[in-house]
């Protein structure tokens, strides 16, 4: 803001300062802001819709209050019943998972004793293979190809 433009400070009913100030000429909006009355900011400043309901008196007897009351309690009542829900269908979870990780370790463990005893058939099988299994002759012998001797 310049220092030429003007400004109109009034205070409303909750003792808040509100300055004006004449719009640029770009076409901005203008925005009033909210200053506290007292200078050591003595209170807060309170938005218009909160106002009036503050020092409103309710008639505890009213219909509209006793409506209010009643949505109030429905309203409280499905948000708790939600979050029990929502608390019930945790723990269901948790303990499906539970058991779903006690199976798959039963099943690795069944699978490692599966592989510890193929490996060693396995290895008993390489062995006898590898002593059975005669070294080859340095020596090459001609045979004759049609059988016959020479």
């Amino acid at each position: 803001m310049s220092k030429t433009s003007q400004q109109n400070t009034t205070t409303d009913a909750n003792g808040v300062s509100v300055i004006h100030t004449p719009a640029h000429t770009s076409g901005l909006q203008q925005v009033p802001q909210l200053v506290p009355v007292s200078p050591g900011g003595g209170g807060k400043a309170v938005p218009p819709s909160k106002q009036g309901k503050k020092n409103s008196f309710v008639d505890r007897n009213s219909d509209e209050y006793r409506q209010r009351r009643e949505r109030n309690n429905m309203a409280v009542k499905k948000s708790r019943l939600k979050s029990k829900q929502k608390a019930q269908d945790t723990l269901q979870r948790v303990n499906q998972l539970k058991e779903e990780n006690e199976r798959l370790e039963a099943k690795i463990k069944l699978l490692t004793k599966e592989l510890s005893v193929l490996k060693d058939l396995f290895l008993e099988h390489a062995h006898n293979f590898a002593d059975n299994v005669q070294p080859v002759a340095t020596e090459t012998t001609t045979t004759n190809p049609e059988g016959s001797g020479q």
